[in-house]
């Protein structure tokens, strides 16, 4: 399958590339002064679908472009040259895909708020997107469900259900429903369709007898081998080898490329989340990250060490923003808006941006209902990403008095207070025109608690960082922190104690911060008020923030928290709206609201607010 691995250590030149749904994009690393660097990119349209169906024309062309930039010679009649010598050739190339339309599966489970939700976990973190969940109590008739089966086309089916030992006859009424329906693979119509099984043992010698004459069956442990237990891994990494085993070798032009590449092929979604995640460990910290694409939005959370990633498949900010503003709602897009438009007018801008996936703003009012946009795709797909991050359901457990009296189970585990970054990444992301605004997407989306940093990915490079780290994590890291990361800095935000509304012009917090050349600043911050305390990135403060009694900033209501913190390319943002965050019902109220607040941030040029 892939090339032999250079020694490691000898290694002077890496190419990642990422075949995108419509952009191949190619990064060239190179080690200078005994470290690794991003030196150039290049990138061209994806080549999977017709006329072309060949993925290797795109890489080719991308890769030609970085020849051209660096006069190396990469590129020979059989491939990516390998290993360097001289101006030629790399030692290291792998690659991520999501060329037509990533990994698609669908999933099955006994009940859907337990087996079948840790089947969806399992695929989802293996880099998928889910296109349906089948299971016993989803309301659906069975002829139903074998329409499904036959109208979707998955790339793969992950079949599980029931606990090691229990009951059979669901599982075993899912085989045959799959036996009887015949489902056919979506690439090619010459091999087997994937089904991985991951439920109860007693039911393996049926899936085997039933259906491994017509499907490529694999078994690997059940996910819930009790009810107390999920078990994802084994599956994810099957997921991953039928992936390659199955789905890429029948994609146009992935056999020759599977043969150019040191590392198995990756779903890009997956290089993407394990880069969050690796993150996460190096820095001991809770991460949440946003991947904001065309077509999906994906959310990743790494939380007390639980990993979970979910796919908004049809959440993004091109192909897909027509329905970000079916799930929102279009009072909920207008709301962020400082500017008067008409509800037709704003219909049909995004109708042209669906149709015109490529286009770019033109005017400050595009912007910013671009940007009005994406909050609502990243906080629709953050309240998915909260119900399926939770605790284990069907599981007893033992609650405390207090959690009885308050009804404290919580649908998610996930606590905003406790998270210690956010970050993001894709193109409306990355190509800011200020990184304030992406800042301030990422507060207004996922509305952070009490002080949280905040980075985000400079040149959507994440995916390719994320497949590198897989051979050469100190690489990946080394890359990504010189390289791909930027520190926007970090925000400060109280949440209101339930019931508390605190009127206009009462202070929320008052902060004393020492600045590094000595000066010691002091702020009051009104309810609803914004403020920007400017700190470059690697400069730290001393800071010290007292909350008022309805306020709680990480250490208690009304309590002072002292914290040492860093700043970044906007600064330290001071957040008097609290959580959750209300925006002012009446609408001039609320415009003259956004141009303070943007103002405050200097998230865009003021002459021209004064104007909208």
């Amino acid at each position: 399958m892939s090339r032999p691995l250079v020694d490691i250590e000898k290694m002077k030149r890496i190419l990642v590339t990422d075949c995108g749904s419509t952009t191949t994009k190619a990064r060239l690393f190179m080690k200078k002064d005994g470290e690794w660097r991003y030196v150039i990119s290049g990138e061209a349209p994806t080549t999977v679908e017709a006329p072309y169906e060949d993925v290797t024309m795109g890489v080719r062309n991308a890769v030609r472009e970085i020849e051209e930039l660096t006069a190396l010679k990469l590129l020979s009649k059989d491939g990516i040259i390998s290993p360097s010598r001289d101006d030629e050739g790399v030692d290291l190339y792998v690659s991520t895909s999501s060329a037509g339309g990533g990994l698609q599966m669908i999933v099955f489970g006994v009940i859907k708020n337990m087996t079948a939700e840790s089947a969806e976990r399992a695929a989802l973190g293996a880099g998928a997107i889910v296109m349906d969940v089948l299971a016993v109590d989803d309301g659906r008739k069975e002829h139903e469900k074998i329409n499904i089966l036959r109208q979707l086309r998955p790339d793969m089916i992950l079949l599980s259900g029931g606990t090691d030992g229990g009951q059979i006859e669901h599982v075993a009424g899912f085989v045959d429903l799959i036996d009887v329906a015949e489902p056919k693979a979506r690439f090619g119509g010459d091999y087997k369709l994937p089904i991985i099984y991951a439920g109860n043992i007693k039911v393996r010698d049926y899936v085997k007898q039933k259906l491994a004459n017509k499907f490529s069956v694999t078994i690997v442990d059940n996910i819930r081998p009790v009810l107390e237990v999920e078990n994802v891994e084994p599956t994810r990494n099957a997921i991953h080898e039928e992936f390659m085993r199955h789905v890429m070798s029948h994609a146009p032009g992935y056999p020759e490329l599977m043969k150019w590449v040191h590392a198995p092929l990756m779903p890009t979604p997956y290089g993407e989340g394990m880069m969050f995640r690796r993150l996460a460990e190096a820095w001991g910290v809770n991460l949440i990250g946003v991947g904001l694409g065309g077509a999906t939005t994906n959310i990743y959370s790494i939380f007390d060490g639980k990993f979970v990633r979910t796919v908004s498949a049809n959440l993004g900010m091109s192909y897909s923003i027509c329905n970000v503003l079916r799930v929102a709602g279009i009072d909920n897009i207008l709301r962020w808006l400082p500017f008067d438009i008409d509800r037709k007018e704003l219909k049909n801008s995004l109708r042209n941006k669906m149709i015109r996936p490529t286009t770019i703003p033109q005017t400050l009012e595009d912007l910013i209902i671009e940007h009005a946009v994406a909050r609502e795709a990243i906080a629709n797909a953050f309240k998915h990403h909260k119900s399926m991050a939770r605790e284990l359901r069907g599981v007893k457990r033992e609650r405390t008095i207090g959690e009885i009296f308050e009804m404290a189970v919580e649908e998610t585990y996930i606590n905003m207070m406790k998270v210690h970054v956010i970050g993001g990444t894709g193109g409306l992301l990355s190509h800011a025109p200020r990184r304030v605004q992406s800042a301030l997407i990422l507060i207004d989306a996922f509305q952070p608690e009490g002080i949280t940093k905040l980075i985000q990915d400079s040149v959507f490079m994440m995916p390719h960082l994320g497949v590198l780290s897989t051979v050469h994590p100190k690489a990946a890291l080394e890359i990504f922190e010189k390289d791909c990361l930027v520190k926007l800095g970090t925000v400060i935000a109280p949440k209101l104690k339930e019931g508390a509304h605190p009127s206009k012009g009462e202070v929320v917090l008052e902060v004393k911060a020492e600045m590094p050349e000595g000066s010691i600043i002091k702020e009051n911050v009104l309810f609803n008020e914004m403020k920007l305390i400017t700190l470059r990135e690697g400069e730290y403060i001393e800071i010290r923030v007292k909350p008022n009694r309805k306020c709680d900033i990480g250490a208690g209501f009304g309590k002072e928290i002292k914290a040492k913190i860093e700043g970044g390319v906007v600064g330290v943002i001071l957040d008097g709206r609290g959580r959750p965050l209300t925006l002012p019902k009446e609408k001039k109220e609320r415009q003259e609201k956004l141009k303070e607040w943007f103002k405050a941030l200097k998230a865009y040029p003021e002459e021209i607010l004064n104007k909208v």
